[in-house]
């Protein structure tokens, strides 16, 4: 696969820690941040109404929630479409996520060598806090979204904007945000 050249501004803004746009939560997003506790952030996940138009892979919605500041809220695609009733307990089964706690464990990038699926930019580890046969789940961009059979994930929350992806990254290591609550 060819590499964009437009990503390196975008690549070197995450490097240098600017922080970039994000797109404007939704109505959920807004009511969910007055739940966090002024401690610290989390990152929700919640499914969506939405849909892409060509594939028809339901969007869900990724919310990052940051005592004091506005909600945010990315798009993305969470398994494949025709496995979103999967018994998401079972490695392998291309499902969502389970529902549940997880750790965020790294934000590394995404070497040229790594799996194309992955995407570009970044790759931000998650581990379960709760038993789960699941394992090497992430957040990643899915340069798939929307394009044919390959679109969606085998069971990680792919944002469908690279640029999201390192929105995302550089908002959860400045703020130290290490939760995400699965909740649907």
């Amino acid at each position: 696969m060819k590499r964009s050249t437009g990503q390196a501004p975008l690549v070197l803004a995450w490097a240098l820690g600017l922080v970039l746009a994000a797109p404007a939560p939704s109505a959920q997003a807004t009511q969910a941040a007055q739940a966090v506790a002024a401690g610290g952030g989390r990152m929700v996940l919640v499914r969506t109404d939405r849909q892409l138009p060509v594939t028809g892979d339901p969007i869900w919605e990724l919310q990052l929630l940051l005592p004091g500041q506005p909600p945010r809220a990315y798009e993305a695609l969470v398994g494949r479409v025709r496995r979103q009733g999967g018994d998401r307990d079972r490695l392998g089964s291309k499902a969502p996520l389970p529902r549940g706690r997880y750790a965020v464990t790294e934000i590394t990038p995404v070497a040229p060598t790594d799996d194309v699926e992955l995407g570009r930019f970044l790759w931000i580890g998650l581990e379960p806090a709760f038993p789960t046969a699941r394992r090497g789940l992430g957040i990643h961009h899915d340069p798939s979204a929307g394009r044919g059979r390959s679109s969606g994930t085998d069971g990680c929350i792919g944002l469908i904007h690279g640029n999201d992806l390192l929105v995302l990254g550089d908002l959860l290591r400045r703020s130290g945000t290490t939760e995400l609550v699965v909740k649907d």
